[in-house]
């Protein structure tokens, strides 16, 4: 015969209820917190999961960026001759793929939030911002290592007498990066919720992105573009273009900027801003169907 139970019974009734969310704006910073464990896995799993087995695997994070960076030196300043400001092609490149790669990160991944954990949302509850959050802090990590490597090359070049300078302007990279991070969340929120609606946008956000690279400066100064009257005001409209050119004045040109930079700043940073609202109201409204439509 059992013996009877010793554990004491329970002296109240708990009941959890799960509901959507009844504002598109809102933002449940108490929930995000309690799910912080399950935030640090998924920054753990985003940084590791890209070139997992794979025989270089994390180098690759610095890799891409430093080839794309000899490819475009030799394509845009040896062969198309474009000048860069009496600074070696190389670093002038590497340094503005600092902001840049970061931002397209952000969005590839972030873009495929609820197309690439369909299978998981449909599971388990838990906040869905956790997920392209989690994204956009692990891609700090390459950042840091890429940001390591530009040292080395700065450090080697400035030895050698080249025309670089650094000081304490580069601090400002941070609220660069930082500004860099809050827009391509924005942008990557609203590609999200569209693209749990439209398919084909998958295919079409590294088009996009290509796109925008190639209309940032990138690969060639800012001044290239604003020389010319009729462009200029267009080149200045694209938000990452004030950040990636700054991102270069102040790791660079020890903080030397052109007049207009800093109004271009403010205005990037409100861009950012709107992007992150208007993504988290359409990520939000998104989420409460995605699981039936993706």
């Amino acid at each position: 015969m059992a013996e009877p139970s010793t554990q004491p019974e329970p002296t109240g009734n708990y009941e959890i209820i799960i509901e959507p969310s009844k504002s598109w704006l809102r933002i449940n910073w108490r929930e995000m917190w309690e799910y912080r464990d399950l935030l640090s896995i998924l920054i753990r799993r985003d940084f590791l999961a890209k070139y997992k087995q794979t025989v270089l695997g994390p180098i690759w994070f610095v890799l891409q960026p430093l080839l794309t960076a000899v490819v475009m030196s030799i394509a845009f300043n040896k062969i198309g001759g474009i000048d860069t400001d009496g600074i070696p092609s190389l670093i002038f490149n590497l340094c503005a793929l600092l902001s840049w790669s970061y931002f397209s990160q952000n969005i590839t991944t972030g873009a495929a939030t609820f197309t690439a954990n369909s299978h998981l949302f449909g599971k388990v509850y838990f906040p869905r911002l956790v997920v392209p959050a989690a994204a956009a802090i692990s891609n700090l990590f390459a950042l840091g290592l890429q940001l390591i490597v530009f040292l080395a090359f700065f450090a080697w070049y400035a030895a050698t007498g080249s025309n670089v300078h650094i000081g304490l302007s580069a601090l400002l990279a941070i609220p660069l990066f930082l500004i860099t991070g809050i827009f391509s969340l924005g942008v990557s929120l609203l590609l999200a919720a569209s693209t749990a609606k439209y398919r084909d946008l998958s295919h079409l956000t590294p088009v996009l992105l290509q796109l925008w690279m190639f209309a940032s400066p990138v690969f060639y100064p800012m001044k290239k573009i604003t020389e010319n009257a009729t462009f200029g005001w267009l080149a200045w409209a694209n938000p990452m273009a004030a950040v990636v050119e700054a991102t270069r004045d102040v790791l660079l040109k020890g903080g030397q900027m052109s007049p207009e930079l800093p109004t271009m700043l403010g205005i990037s940073t409100l861009a950012a801003v709107l992007a992150l609202v208007l993504g988290v109201i359409a990520f939000n409204r998104a989420e409460r169907t995605v699981v039936d439509s993706v």
